[in-house]
């Protein structure tokens, strides 16, 4: 199979990690790793990336990406290149995730990867920097904060990636990107990998980059999502969403679960009352202790947790191979978004499913899910699930609502019969400019001034 002519399969099973030109220790640590075929982003970009070319690689999630670029790293960084490798990531949880796969594969290399990142003690990554490591994985603005303190310097980075650079972006780490980027030796080699490539990410390869080889597997397919996750959504009334839930987790009884919600109220709430129904539950969002997003993440890891709740940003490191299902409980606003949560499932050409629950109002969010993906998501239905009567506060707040609409609606009618046109004010006499003469009283009675009577 040619790597630039994917069908719907994520290895390239005509190519060897052998033939890719990765060197002994690396390749030993792909063998460890239990790789046998590379996926076919690392068919592509390795070769490219090995042979010096700047790149902009599109995949879908959960595609390999981190290898994909993580092994040439490992490969042209050598052991005297101090802070030669920068990787850049979204969250503290990718940062870690990152850095954990880049040393497992890098387990016969003599190279040192450090993440850095917010929500830890700032002092203990200056220690770890302190030793020169080779390659930092960290957050923009960690990297910023430590290049400005003196900690980390820019003029040995020979090899700078951007993962997941639309996610990036759409957190507010534009400027942070462009500073960095702009601060960095001129020879040296770039990559950005992203879900989506959008006209900005554009404008910053063009201002960044050298002539930069565009790679996008995504292209054979149409679809920015991966084939082995199926995709489907049911109807629900808003008040209904947590027993759907509920009723969703007990009927399909998936193996491990990602729930995804917009807010981190949402998803406390949530954690909450499943945990009520003794449902085995843990919620990861922004507002967390680094300590206890830790602690769920092990837990995560090693399999002993059986479904996790959490908000978009936090759950960006999440790269587990077991999850089975993802749950979209809000139904995001962004398309893109949506694309990032699934791709937490069907992880390495593994099975997944994901399932979004759509209120009646929200039906034109599902159309532009569908119109971004290229991927018809079909109805669900749950035969059994009895949906509950509307609350009476719903009921009540919603015809306030009306008569707010037809009481605002009646005065416009008002205000248009009381307000006369600029010809009807001169028919009837009124004063040059709106001016009201001193001496007269500026009273109004059907629209107009009305004389005071002597």
């Amino acid at each position: 199979m040619n790597a630039k002519n994917v069908d719907l399969e994520i290895f390239d099973t005509e190519v060897t990690f052998e033939s890719l030109g990765l060197n002994e220790k690396i390749l030993k640590g792909v063998d460890a790793a239990g790789f046998n075929h590379p996926t076919v982003i690392q068919s592509t970009l390795i070769p490219q990336s090995l042979d010096g070319h700047d790149i902009l690689g599109q995949s879908r999630t959960g595609s390999g990406k981190t290898a994909a670029f993580g092994l040439p790293a490992l490969h042209l960084i050598e052991e005297e290149d101090s802070y030669g490798g920068l990787i850049l990531v979204p969250t503290r949880e990718l940062a870690i995730q990152v850095a954990k796969e880049m040393e497992s594969l890098g387990k016969f290399t003599n190279l040192t990867v450090v993440p850095i990142y917010g929500g830890q003690k700032i002092g203990t990554q200056i220690t770890k920097l302190e030793k020169r490591p080779q390659i930092i994985v960290g957050t923009p603005g960690r990297v910023m904060d430590l290049h400005q303190r003196g900690h980390l310097p820019y003029n040995n980075i020979k090899l700078a990636i951007l993962d997941e650079v639309d996610r990036m972006l759409d957190i507010g780490f534009r400027e942070d990107i462009r500073k960095i980027l702009g601060h960095l030796k001129q020879k040296h080699q770039t990559i950005f990998v992203s879900a989506t490539i959008s006209d900005e990410i554009k404008r910053l390869a063009k201002k960044y980059m050298n002539n930069p080889k565009s790679i996008d597997v995504t292209e054979s397919s149409g679809s920015l999502t991966v084939a082995q996750v199926s995709q489907e959504y049911v109807t629900v009334q808003p008040w209904d969403k947590q027993k759907l839930l509920y009723h969703v987790l007990s009927t399909d009884e998936p193996h491990m679960t990602l729930i995804f919600c917009k807010t981190k109220a949402t998803v406390d709430k949530l954690a909450k009352f499943l945990t009520s129904k003794n449902v085995e539950t843990a919620a990861i969002h922004g507002d967390m202790q680094q300590s206890k997003r830790n602690k769920v993440m092990t837990a995560l890891r090693k399999g002993n947790l059986q479904t996790l709740i959490a908000s978009d940003l936090a759950a960006r490191g999440i790269d587990v191979d077991g999850v089975t299902h993802v749950i979209n409980y809000d139904v995001p606003e962004d398309p893109e978004i949506y694309v990032h949560r699934i791709g937490r499932t069907a992880r390495a050409g593994r099975g997944g499913e994901a399932l979004m629950f759509v209120t009646p109002e929200q039906g034109h969010m599902l159309t532009n899910i569908e119109a971004l993906t290229n991927v018809e998501i079909v109805e669900k239905q749950y035969a059994k699930f009895k949906p509950s009567p509307e609350p009476k506060k719903i009921r009540a707040q919603k015809k306030a609502e009306e008569e707010r609409i037809e009481e605002a609606r009646k005065a416009k009618s008002r205000s248009k019969l009381d307000v006369p046109s600029t010809q009807e004010g001169k028919d009837k006499g009124s004063f040059p400019g709106g001016v009201v003469p001193t001496g007269l009283p500026n009273k109004r009675m059907g629209g107009r001034i009305r004389p005071r009577k002597r």
